[in-house]
């Protein structure tokens, strides 16, 4: 599959959120959206950028950006993250890898001197016509807000 550019149409998804409810790319039509992957709920790179999320959320909406977290959790594991950290966001559960395969985010990672496959932490802009403003590859964590707004 060739990777996915700024100025692509962002891939359509169609996935259930911690509630079990389907949410769409069509469904935010008209708003900006960030989507951002990462790999697992309650680890601390994962819920340090959640919570970055979280503290910024009013800057975010304010900004006009509403905010999905995708990873291959189940619904019943995202609904205990968010209850933890208090997450004022939906978190959708791609536990098939449908989503992640679609937009390019699955692959080879190395960590602690392991080699292995998983999602490779990426954050996508998608303005309000569905398509790909922005991709940040190199997310800072603790400074992801950030990325978005100061881009």
């Amino acid at each position: 599959m060739q990777k996915l550019q700024v100025g692509d149409a962002a891939p359509a998804f169609s996935m259930a959120n911690e509630n079990g409810e389907i949410l769409t790319l069509e469904s935010f039509k008209g708003q900006k959206l960030v989507l951002y992957f990462y790999p697992k709920d309650n680890t601390p790179g994962c819920t340090t950028e959640a919570c970055n999320f979280r503290d910024n959320f009013s800057e975010l909406r304010k900004a006009g950006y509403q905010v999905l977290g995708v990873s291959m959790d189940t619904m019943r594991k995202h609904q205990n993250f968010i209850a933890k950290f208090e997450l004022p966001f939906s978190l959708l559960a791609d536990t098939n890898k449908e989503v992640i395969e679609a937009y390019g985010v699955w692959g080879e990672k190395k960590f602690m001197g392991r080699t292995f496959d998983g999602i490779k932490r990426t954050t996508f802009v998608i303005d309000e016509k569905g398509t790909i403003e922005r991709i940040i590859e190199k997310v800072n964590n603790k400074q992801a807000t950030h990325q978005i707004l100061q881009g």
